[in-house]
Protein backbone atom coordinates (compact mmCIF):
# COMPACT_ATOMS: atom_id res chain seq x y z
CA UNK A 1 0.00 0.00 0.00
CA UNK A 2 1.41 3.22 -0.80
CA UNK A 3 0.80 5.26 2.44
CA UNK A 4 2.41 1.88 4.47
CA UNK A 5 5.04 2.91 7.04
CA UNK A 6 4.08 6.70 7.67
CA UNK A 7 5.95 6.57 11.23
CA UNK A 8 4.66 9.52 12.81
CA UNK A 9 7.87 9.22 15.31
CA UNK A 10 10.66 10.63 12.22
CA UNK A 11 12.25 13.73 13.11
CA UNK A 12 10.69 17.31 10.81
CA UNK A 13 13.72 18.01 8.82
CA UNK A 14 13.43 20.69 6.51
CA UNK A 15 9.75 21.43 5.28
CA UNK A 16 9.15 20.84 1.34
CA UNK A 17 7.38 24.41 0.71
CA UNK A 18 8.00 27.40 -1.44
CA UNK A 19 11.00 27.99 0.37
CA UNK A 20 12.72 24.61 -1.11
CA UNK A 21 11.49 25.38 -4.49
CA UNK A 22 12.25 29.21 -4.30
CA UNK A 23 14.27 30.51 -6.61
CA UNK A 24 17.85 31.36 -4.82
CA UNK A 25 20.18 32.87 -7.27
CA UNK A 26 22.24 34.60 -4.50
CA UNK A 27 24.16 31.17 -4.23
CA UNK A 28 25.09 31.29 -7.93
CA UNK A 29 25.64 34.53 -8.28
CA UNK A 30 27.97 34.74 -5.26
CA UNK A 31 29.94 31.70 -6.88
CA UNK A 32 30.40 33.83 -10.25
CA UNK A 33 31.29 37.05 -8.44
CA UNK A 34 34.20 35.50 -6.18
CA UNK A 35 35.02 33.13 -9.52
CA UNK A 36 36.26 36.08 -10.81
CA UNK A 37 34.87 34.53 -14.41
CA UNK A 38 36.77 30.99 -14.22
CA UNK A 39 35.09 27.84 -14.54
CA UNK A 40 32.79 26.50 -12.45
CA UNK A 41 30.79 23.39 -11.86
CA UNK A 42 27.78 25.21 -11.50
CA UNK A 43 28.70 27.28 -14.99
CA UNK A 44 29.06 24.16 -16.80
CA UNK A 45 25.49 22.37 -15.90
CA UNK A 46 23.60 25.55 -16.40
CA UNK A 47 25.32 25.51 -19.41
CA UNK A 48 23.65 22.40 -20.77
CA UNK A 49 21.29 24.22 -22.61
CA UNK A 50 19.99 20.82 -24.59
CA UNK A 51 17.50 18.66 -22.57
CA UNK A 52 19.55 15.36 -24.26
CA UNK A 53 23.15 16.14 -22.63
CA UNK A 54 23.77 14.34 -19.42
CA UNK A 55 24.07 16.58 -16.06
CA UNK A 56 25.78 13.10 -14.61
CA UNK A 57 28.63 12.77 -17.18
CA UNK A 58 29.37 16.84 -16.30
CA UNK A 59 29.54 16.02 -12.90
CA UNK A 60 31.59 12.81 -13.64
CA UNK A 61 34.14 14.79 -15.90
CA UNK A 62 34.43 17.66 -12.94
CA UNK A 63 35.52 14.89 -10.82
CA UNK A 64 38.14 13.62 -12.70
CA UNK A 65 39.46 16.57 -13.30
CA UNK A 66 40.33 16.93 -9.73
CA UNK A 67 37.82 19.03 -8.48
CA UNK A 68 36.37 18.40 -5.26
CA UNK A 69 32.49 18.46 -5.16
CA UNK A 70 30.03 19.44 -2.31
CA UNK A 71 26.75 18.61 -1.59
CA UNK A 72 25.76 22.18 -1.05
CA UNK A 73 26.73 23.27 -4.31
CA UNK A 74 25.02 20.78 -5.95
CA UNK A 75 21.75 21.66 -4.00
CA UNK A 76 22.05 24.96 -5.30
CA UNK A 77 22.80 24.30 -8.67
CA UNK A 78 19.17 22.04 -8.56
CA UNK A 79 17.23 25.27 -7.04
CA UNK A 80 18.27 27.46 -9.76
CA UNK A 81 17.76 24.64 -12.54
CA UNK A 82 14.26 24.34 -11.49
CA UNK A 83 13.97 28.39 -11.49
CA UNK A 84 14.62 28.19 -14.97
CA UNK A 85 12.33 24.67 -15.35
CA UNK A 86 15.35 22.79 -16.65
CA UNK A 87 14.03 19.79 -14.62
CA UNK A 88 15.50 16.69 -16.63
CA UNK A 89 18.82 18.29 -15.73
CA UNK A 90 17.83 19.04 -12.25
CA UNK A 91 16.56 15.41 -12.01
CA UNK A 92 19.83 13.99 -12.74
CA UNK A 93 22.21 15.98 -10.64
CA UNK A 94 19.45 14.39 -7.93
CA UNK A 95 19.81 11.00 -9.39
CA UNK A 96 23.92 11.29 -9.03
CA UNK A 97 23.76 12.53 -5.37
CA UNK A 98 21.57 9.45 -4.54
CA UNK A 99 24.34 7.64 -5.65
CA UNK A 100 26.96 8.70 -3.57
CA UNK A 101 28.03 7.16 -1.06
CA UNK A 102 29.76 10.04 0.62
CA UNK A 103 26.88 12.27 0.09
CA UNK A 104 24.15 12.34 3.20
CA UNK A 105 21.04 13.06 1.85
CA UNK A 106 18.13 14.20 3.96
CA UNK A 107 14.15 14.22 3.87
CA UNK A 108 14.28 17.62 1.83
CA UNK A 109 16.51 16.08 -0.47
CA UNK A 110 14.41 13.15 -1.47
CA UNK A 111 10.73 15.80 -1.70
CA UNK A 112 12.63 17.74 -4.30
CA UNK A 113 13.61 14.29 -6.00
CA UNK A 114 9.82 13.26 -5.91
CA UNK A 115 8.83 16.38 -7.37
CA UNK A 116 11.35 16.36 -10.11
CA UNK A 117 10.04 12.80 -10.56
CA UNK A 118 6.74 13.55 -11.35
CA UNK A 119 7.31 16.98 -13.61
CA UNK A 120 9.47 14.50 -15.64
CA UNK A 121 7.82 10.94 -15.50
CA UNK A 122 4.65 11.63 -14.17
CA UNK A 123 2.74 10.83 -11.05
CA UNK A 124 3.03 6.85 -11.20
CA UNK A 125 6.46 6.84 -11.13
CA UNK A 126 6.89 10.02 -8.17
CA UNK A 127 4.49 7.23 -6.11
CA UNK A 128 6.81 4.53 -6.99
CA UNK A 129 9.82 6.26 -5.92
CA UNK A 130 7.76 6.99 -2.52
CA UNK A 131 7.01 3.50 -2.08
CA UNK A 132 10.91 2.57 -2.33
CA UNK A 133 12.02 5.44 -0.08
CA UNK A 134 13.58 4.27 3.33
CA UNK A 135 10.70 4.03 5.82
CA UNK A 136 12.39 6.98 7.95
CA UNK A 137 12.58 9.41 5.13
CA UNK A 138 8.96 9.06 4.54
CA UNK A 139 8.24 11.85 6.91
CA UNK A 140 6.57 15.30 6.52
CA UNK A 141 8.51 16.87 3.51
CA UNK A 142 8.09 13.98 1.16
CA UNK A 143 4.50 13.49 2.10
CA UNK A 144 4.16 17.50 1.42
CA UNK A 145 6.06 16.74 -1.74
CA UNK A 146 3.93 13.41 -2.90
CA UNK A 147 0.97 16.07 -1.91
CA UNK A 148 2.04 18.47 -4.20
CA UNK A 149 1.84 15.90 -6.82
CA UNK A 150 -1.57 15.21 -6.26
CA UNK A 151 -2.89 18.26 -6.01
CA UNK A 152 -1.18 19.40 -9.50
CA UNK A 153 -2.38 16.22 -11.09
CA UNK A 154 -5.75 17.37 -9.69
CA UNK A 155 -6.45 13.73 -7.72
CA UNK A 156 -8.80 15.14 -5.40
CA UNK A 157 -9.22 11.36 -3.69
CA UNK A 158 -5.69 10.40 -3.48
CA UNK A 159 -4.84 14.37 -2.04
CA UNK A 160 -7.35 13.97 0.68
CA UNK A 161 -6.47 10.13 1.41
CA UNK A 162 -2.94 11.15 1.79
CA UNK A 163 -4.06 14.19 3.90
CA UNK A 164 -6.09 11.83 6.42
CA UNK A 165 -3.03 9.65 6.86
CA UNK A 166 -0.63 12.48 7.15
CA UNK A 167 -2.63 14.12 10.01
CA UNK A 168 -2.61 10.59 11.70
CA UNK A 169 1.16 10.92 11.76
CA UNK A 170 0.89 14.41 13.02
CA UNK A 171 2.83 15.76 9.61
CA UNK A 172 0.68 18.83 9.42
CA UNK A 173 2.55 21.11 11.70
CA UNK A 174 2.73 23.40 9.34
CA UNK A 175 0.46 25.49 6.24
CA UNK A 176 1.94 24.04 3.57
CA UNK A 177 0.24 21.11 2.94
CA UNK A 178 -3.54 22.84 3.79
CA UNK A 179 -2.45 25.33 1.20
CA UNK A 180 -2.55 22.33 -1.41
CA UNK A 181 -5.84 21.63 -0.29
CA UNK A 182 -7.49 24.61 -1.15
CA UNK A 183 -5.32 25.28 -4.07
CA UNK A 184 -6.75 21.97 -5.53
CA UNK A 185 -10.47 22.76 -4.02
CA UNK A 186 -10.33 26.15 -5.77
CA UNK A 187 -8.77 24.89 -9.24
CA UNK A 188 -11.62 22.12 -9.16
CA UNK A 189 -14.39 24.32 -8.19
CA UNK A 190 -14.45 22.72 -4.68
CA UNK A 191 -15.56 25.71 -2.88
CA UNK A 192 -17.23 24.40 -0.26
CA UNK A 193 -14.29 22.90 1.12
CA UNK A 194 -12.42 25.62 1.93
CA UNK A 195 -14.16 26.55 5.02
CA UNK A 196 -13.13 23.50 6.47
CA UNK A 197 -9.45 22.84 5.48
CA UNK A 198 -9.33 26.46 6.81
CA UNK A 199 -10.96 25.57 10.09
CA UNK A 200 -8.51 22.51 10.20
CA UNK A 201 -5.65 24.43 9.96
CA UNK A 202 -6.10 27.24 12.43
CA UNK A 203 -6.65 24.07 15.32
CA UNK A 204 -3.69 22.71 14.13
CA UNK A 205 -1.20 25.20 12.96
CA UNK A 206 -0.79 29.37 11.60
CA UNK A 207 -2.24 30.41 8.29
CA UNK A 208 0.60 31.90 6.27
CA UNK A 209 0.50 34.60 3.52
CA UNK A 210 0.25 32.11 1.03
CA UNK A 211 -3.22 30.70 2.80
CA UNK A 212 -4.16 34.33 3.00
CA UNK A 213 -4.23 34.49 -0.57
CA UNK A 214 -5.44 31.22 -1.34
CA UNK A 215 -8.77 32.49 0.90
CA UNK A 216 -9.09 35.35 -1.09
CA UNK A 217 -8.84 34.04 -4.55
CA UNK A 218 -11.58 31.27 -3.58
CA UNK A 219 -13.59 34.65 -2.26
CA UNK A 220 -12.82 36.73 -5.64
CA UNK A 221 -14.46 33.27 -7.45
CA UNK A 222 -17.47 33.68 -5.67
CA UNK A 223 -17.08 37.29 -5.37
CA UNK A 224 -17.45 37.43 -1.83
CA UNK A 225 -16.47 40.98 -0.95
CA UNK A 226 -17.82 40.85 2.92
CA UNK A 227 -15.21 37.49 3.63
CA UNK A 228 -12.43 38.91 1.74
CA UNK A 229 -12.20 41.85 3.34
CA UNK A 230 -12.54 39.87 6.71
CA UNK A 231 -9.88 37.58 6.11
CA UNK A 232 -8.07 40.48 5.10
CA UNK A 233 -8.28 41.97 7.92
CA UNK A 234 -7.69 38.84 10.00
CA UNK A 235 -4.15 38.51 8.01
CA UNK A 236 -2.94 42.03 9.38
CA UNK A 237 -4.19 41.57 12.52
CA UNK A 238 -1.95 38.24 13.11
CA UNK A 239 0.36 40.65 12.27
CA UNK A 240 1.61 39.16 8.79
CA UNK A 241 2.67 41.52 6.23
CA UNK A 242 0.34 40.96 3.11
CA UNK A 243 1.82 40.83 -0.32
CA UNK A 244 1.52 42.27 -3.67
CA UNK A 245 -0.45 38.93 -4.40
CA UNK A 246 -3.00 39.80 -1.59
CA UNK A 247 -3.62 43.53 -2.96
CA UNK A 248 -3.82 42.07 -6.32
CA UNK A 249 -6.76 39.36 -5.75
CA UNK A 250 -8.59 42.26 -3.45
CA UNK A 251 -8.08 44.69 -6.41
CA UNK A 252 -9.55 42.39 -8.85
CA UNK A 253 -12.32 41.62 -6.83
CA UNK A 254 -13.12 45.01 -6.53
CA UNK A 255 -13.16 45.66 -10.03
CA UNK A 256 -15.79 42.82 -10.65
CA UNK A 257 -17.77 44.62 -8.04
CA UNK A 258 -17.53 47.65 -9.26
CA UNK A 259 -16.14 49.60 -6.58
CA UNK A 260 -13.65 51.69 -8.07
CA UNK A 261 -12.57 53.86 -5.42
CA UNK A 262 -11.47 50.53 -3.33
CA UNK A 263 -9.64 48.89 -6.33
CA UNK A 264 -7.49 52.08 -6.81
CA UNK A 265 -6.73 52.11 -3.01
CA UNK A 266 -5.69 48.55 -3.24
CA UNK A 267 -3.57 48.80 -6.30
CA UNK A 268 -1.72 51.32 -5.35
CA UNK A 269 -0.58 49.52 -2.50
CA UNK A 270 -0.05 46.40 -4.85
CA UNK A 271 2.16 48.37 -6.76
CA UNK A 272 4.37 49.60 -3.53
CA UNK A 273 5.31 45.99 -3.20
CA UNK A 274 5.90 45.31 -6.67
CA UNK A 275 9.87 44.94 -7.53
CA UNK A 276 12.42 43.28 -9.64
CA UNK A 277 12.55 40.11 -8.12
CA UNK A 278 8.46 39.97 -8.50
CA UNK A 279 8.86 40.47 -11.93
CA UNK A 280 5.48 38.60 -12.98
CA UNK A 281 3.61 41.35 -10.45
CA UNK A 282 4.37 43.80 -12.46
CA UNK A 283 2.40 41.99 -15.77
CA UNK A 284 -0.52 42.07 -13.28
CA UNK A 285 -0.17 45.95 -12.61
CA UNK A 286 -0.55 46.25 -16.58
CA UNK A 287 -3.76 43.84 -16.79
CA UNK A 288 -5.30 45.77 -13.64
CA UNK A 289 -4.87 49.24 -14.52
CA UNK A 290 -6.36 48.46 -18.27
CA UNK A 291 -9.53 46.93 -16.35
CA UNK A 292 -9.92 49.91 -14.48
CA UNK A 293 -9.56 52.36 -18.13
CA UNK A 294 -6.05 54.01 -17.27
CA UNK A 295 -4.47 54.45 -20.25
CA UNK A 296 -1.71 56.47 -19.04
CA UNK A 297 -0.91 54.41 -16.31
CA UNK A 298 -0.70 51.05 -18.39
CA UNK A 299 2.13 53.09 -20.45
CA UNK A 300 3.61 54.64 -17.04
CA UNK A 301 4.03 50.91 -15.70
CA UNK A 302 5.39 49.93 -19.26
CA UNK A 303 8.03 52.56 -19.27
CA UNK A 304 9.27 51.73 -16.01
CA UNK A 305 9.53 47.77 -16.98
CA UNK A 306 11.32 49.40 -20.08
CA UNK A 307 13.94 51.03 -17.82
CA UNK A 308 13.73 47.82 -15.18
CA UNK A 309 14.35 44.44 -17.24
CA UNK A 310 17.02 44.10 -19.77
CA UNK A 311 14.73 42.68 -22.21
CA UNK A 312 10.97 42.17 -22.27
CA UNK A 313 9.60 38.64 -22.37
CA UNK A 314 7.03 37.41 -24.78
CA UNK A 315 4.59 37.14 -22.11
CA UNK A 316 5.07 40.90 -21.21
CA UNK A 317 4.86 41.91 -25.09
CA UNK A 318 1.18 40.04 -24.92
CA UNK A 319 -0.29 41.63 -22.17
CA UNK A 320 0.95 44.95 -23.29
CA UNK A 321 -0.41 44.73 -26.63
CA UNK A 322 -3.24 42.93 -25.42
CA UNK A 323 -3.93 46.17 -22.82
CA UNK A 324 -3.45 48.93 -25.63
CA UNK A 325 -6.13 46.92 -28.02
CA UNK A 326 -8.53 46.64 -25.14
CA UNK A 327 -8.20 50.22 -24.26
CA UNK A 328 -8.28 51.28 -27.89
CA UNK A 329 -5.01 52.59 -28.35
CA UNK A 330 -4.22 50.26 -31.49
CA UNK A 331 -1.59 52.79 -33.17
CA UNK A 332 0.26 52.07 -29.81
CA UNK A 333 -0.21 48.47 -29.67
CA UNK A 334 1.06 48.55 -33.19
CA UNK A 335 3.92 50.51 -32.41
CA UNK A 336 5.16 48.12 -29.63
CA UNK A 337 4.20 44.97 -32.03
CA UNK A 338 6.77 46.47 -34.46
CA UNK A 339 9.52 46.70 -31.48
CA UNK A 340 8.95 42.98 -30.43
CA UNK A 341 9.25 41.49 -34.02
CA UNK A 342 12.67 43.52 -34.12
CA UNK A 343 13.65 42.41 -30.81
CA UNK A 344 12.13 38.84 -30.45
CA UNK A 345 13.88 35.77 -31.62
CA UNK A 346 11.24 33.10 -30.43
CA UNK A 347 8.40 33.81 -33.43
CA UNK A 348 6.02 32.81 -30.98
CA UNK A 349 2.52 33.73 -32.86
CA UNK A 350 0.79 34.20 -29.60
CA UNK A 351 2.10 37.51 -30.21
CA UNK A 352 0.71 38.82 -33.50
CA UNK A 353 -2.67 37.31 -32.71
CA UNK A 354 -3.63 40.06 -30.81
CA UNK A 355 -3.48 42.14 -33.71
CA UNK A 356 -4.80 40.19 -35.83
CA UNK A 357 -8.21 39.75 -33.77
CA UNK A 358 -8.24 43.13 -33.30
CA UNK A 359 -8.29 43.81 -36.97
CA UNK A 360 -10.58 40.90 -37.48
CA UNK A 361 -12.91 42.18 -34.33
CA UNK A 362 -12.96 45.94 -35.95
CA UNK A 363 -14.03 44.19 -39.66
CA UNK A 364 -10.61 45.77 -41.27
CA UNK A 365 -10.21 42.04 -43.07
CA UNK A 366 -7.96 43.52 -46.05
CA UNK A 367 -5.83 45.08 -42.78
CA UNK A 368 -5.87 41.48 -41.24
CA UNK A 369 -4.87 39.48 -44.82
CA UNK A 370 -2.04 42.09 -45.17
CA UNK A 371 -0.98 41.65 -41.25
CA UNK A 372 -0.78 37.64 -41.64
CA UNK A 373 1.13 37.59 -45.15
CA UNK A 374 3.84 40.05 -43.06
CA UNK A 375 3.87 37.07 -40.39
CA UNK A 376 4.89 34.83 -43.28
CA UNK A 377 7.27 37.28 -44.52
CA UNK A 378 8.90 37.54 -40.91
CA UNK A 379 9.13 33.62 -40.77
CA UNK A 380 6.35 33.36 -38.03
CA UNK A 381 4.20 29.98 -38.48
CA UNK A 382 0.93 29.98 -37.76
CA UNK A 383 -0.89 28.60 -35.20
CA UNK A 384 -4.15 27.16 -34.95
CA UNK A 385 -5.48 30.24 -33.22
CA UNK A 386 -4.34 32.30 -36.38
CA UNK A 387 -6.19 29.59 -38.61
CA UNK A 388 -9.26 29.96 -36.75
CA UNK A 389 -9.25 34.11 -36.30
CA UNK A 390 -8.93 34.35 -40.69
CA UNK A 391 -11.82 31.70 -40.28
CA UNK A 392 -14.17 33.93 -38.45
CA UNK A 393 -12.78 37.00 -40.38
CA UNK A 394 -13.68 35.48 -43.94
CA UNK A 395 -17.07 33.71 -42.43
CA UNK A 396 -18.19 37.47 -41.65
CA UNK A 397 -17.58 38.73 -44.98
CA UNK A 398 -19.49 35.10 -46.16
CA UNK A 399 -16.09 34.53 -48.29
CA UNK A 400 -16.85 30.72 -47.91
CA UNK A 401 -14.05 29.73 -49.84
CA UNK A 402 -11.66 31.14 -47.79
CA UNK A 403 -13.30 30.14 -44.77
CA UNK A 404 -13.48 26.13 -46.14
CA UNK A 405 -9.28 26.72 -46.40
CA UNK A 406 -8.61 28.58 -43.16
CA UNK A 407 -10.67 25.85 -41.38
CA UNK A 408 -8.98 23.16 -42.71
CA UNK A 409 -5.64 24.20 -41.90
CA UNK A 410 -6.83 25.54 -38.76
CA UNK A 411 -7.48 21.42 -38.18
CA UNK A 412 -4.32 20.51 -39.79
CA UNK A 413 -2.49 22.51 -37.31
CA UNK A 414 -2.68 20.25 -34.11
CA UNK A 415 -2.30 16.91 -33.23
CA UNK A 416 -5.84 16.01 -31.67
CA UNK A 417 -8.39 18.86 -32.81
CA UNK A 418 -11.02 19.86 -29.96
CA UNK A 419 -14.52 20.50 -32.24
CA UNK A 420 -15.30 24.08 -32.04
CA UNK A 421 -19.28 23.35 -32.01
CA UNK A 422 -20.09 27.36 -32.59
CA UNK A 423 -17.07 27.69 -35.17
CA UNK A 424 -19.24 24.61 -37.34
CA UNK A 425 -22.13 25.64 -36.66
CA UNK A 426 -21.96 29.25 -37.49
CA UNK A 427 -20.35 28.08 -41.03
CA UNK A 428 -23.28 25.84 -41.45
CA UNK A 429 -25.39 28.37 -41.24
CA UNK A 430 -23.78 30.86 -43.74
CA UNK A 431 -23.53 27.78 -46.05
CA UNK A 432 -27.63 27.29 -45.80
CA UNK A 433 -28.04 31.16 -46.33
CA UNK A 434 -25.95 30.85 -49.61
CA UNK A 435 -27.46 27.32 -50.48
CA UNK A 436 -23.67 26.33 -51.14
CA UNK A 437 -24.06 22.63 -51.08
CA UNK A 438 -20.55 22.24 -52.71
CA UNK A 439 -19.26 24.06 -49.60
CA UNK A 440 -21.38 21.76 -47.24
CA UNK A 441 -20.00 19.16 -48.53
CA UNK A 442 -16.46 20.02 -48.42
CA UNK A 443 -17.15 20.63 -44.50
CA UNK A 444 -18.32 17.30 -44.11
CA UNK A 445 -15.41 16.53 -45.72
CA UNK A 446 -13.09 18.23 -43.46
CA UNK A 447 -15.00 17.40 -40.58
CA UNK A 448 -15.22 13.58 -41.25
CA UNK A 449 -11.26 13.03 -41.72
CA UNK A 450 -10.84 14.85 -38.15
CA UNK A 451 -13.26 12.33 -36.79
CA UNK A 452 -15.86 14.55 -35.91
CA UNK A 453 -19.27 13.74 -37.89
CA UNK A 454 -22.42 13.65 -35.80
CA UNK A 455 -26.13 13.81 -36.42
CA UNK A 456 -26.61 17.36 -35.84
CA UNK A 457 -23.31 18.03 -38.68
CA UNK A 458 -25.87 16.04 -41.01
CA UNK A 459 -28.82 17.81 -40.28
CA UNK A 460 -26.96 20.81 -40.64
CA UNK A 461 -25.80 19.38 -44.26
CA UNK A 462 -29.63 18.45 -45.33
CA UNK A 463 -30.55 22.02 -44.04
CA UNK A 464 -28.21 23.21 -46.71
CA UNK A 465 -29.65 21.01 -49.62
CA UNK A 466 -33.10 22.32 -48.37
CA UNK A 467 -32.44 25.93 -48.58
CA UNK A 468 -30.88 25.16 -52.35
CA UNK A 469 -34.08 22.90 -53.04
CA UNK A 470 -31.68 20.17 -53.95
CA UNK A 471 -32.10 16.30 -53.07
CA UNK A 472 -28.34 14.66 -51.73
CA UNK A 473 -27.86 11.29 -53.11
CA UNK A 474 -27.40 8.13 -50.95
CA UNK A 475 -27.31 9.89 -47.74
CA UNK A 476 -28.76 7.39 -45.40
CA UNK A 477 -25.93 4.90 -46.79
CA UNK A 478 -23.53 7.68 -46.08
CA UNK A 479 -24.81 8.16 -42.38
CA UNK A 480 -24.48 4.94 -42.01
CA UNK A 481 -20.97 4.24 -42.91
CA UNK A 482 -20.01 6.82 -40.71
CA UNK A 483 -21.64 5.21 -37.99
CA UNK A 484 -24.21 8.16 -36.90
CA UNK A 485 -28.20 7.74 -36.23
CA UNK A 486 -30.83 9.84 -37.53
CA UNK A 487 -32.79 11.70 -35.64
CA UNK A 488 -36.78 13.05 -35.70
CA UNK A 489 -35.40 16.23 -37.51
CA UNK A 490 -33.34 14.05 -40.16
CA UNK A 491 -36.40 12.14 -41.17
CA UNK A 492 -38.08 15.49 -41.71
CA UNK A 493 -35.45 16.86 -43.57
CA UNK A 494 -35.02 13.68 -45.58
CA UNK A 495 -38.53 13.83 -45.95
CA UNK A 496 -38.65 17.74 -47.55
CA UNK A 497 -36.10 17.23 -49.67
CA UNK A 498 -36.73 13.76 -51.04
CA UNK A 499 -39.36 16.21 -52.97
CA UNK A 500 -36.60 18.76 -54.81
CA UNK A 501 -34.52 17.74 -57.51
CA UNK A 502 -31.64 15.31 -57.54
CA UNK A 503 -28.52 16.45 -56.86
CA UNK A 504 -25.01 14.92 -57.67
CA UNK A 505 -22.79 16.49 -55.08
CA UNK A 506 -23.35 13.96 -53.02
CA UNK A 507 -21.42 11.24 -54.85
CA UNK A 508 -18.87 13.33 -55.20
CA UNK A 509 -17.67 14.20 -51.76
CA UNK A 510 -18.96 10.70 -50.15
Amino acid sequence: MLLRSLGATLAAARVFSTKAAKVTTLGLATEKKGAGGRDTLGRRLLSLVYAKRSAAITIRKWKEEGHTVHKYELNRIVRELRKLKRYKHALEVCEWMELQYDIKLVSGDYAVHLDLISKIRGLSSAENFFENLPDKMRGPDTCSALLHSYVQNKKSAEAEALMEKMSECGFLKCPLPYNHMLNLYISNGQLDKVPQILQELKKNTSPDVVTYNLWLAACATQNDKETAENAFLELKKAKIDPDWISYSTLTSLYIKMELPEKAATTLKEMEKRTCRKNRVAYSSLLSLYTNMGYKDEVLRIWKKMMSLFAKMNDAEYTCVISSLVKLGEFEKAENIYDEWESVSGTGDPRVPNILLAAYINRNQLEMAESFYNRLVTKGIKPCYTTWELLTWGYLKKGQMEKVLECFKKAIGSVRKWVPDHRLIAAAYNKLEEQGDIDGAEHLLVTLRNAGHVSTEIYNLLLRTYAKAGKMPLIIVERMQKDNVQMDADTQKLLKITSEMPVSEVSSIFS
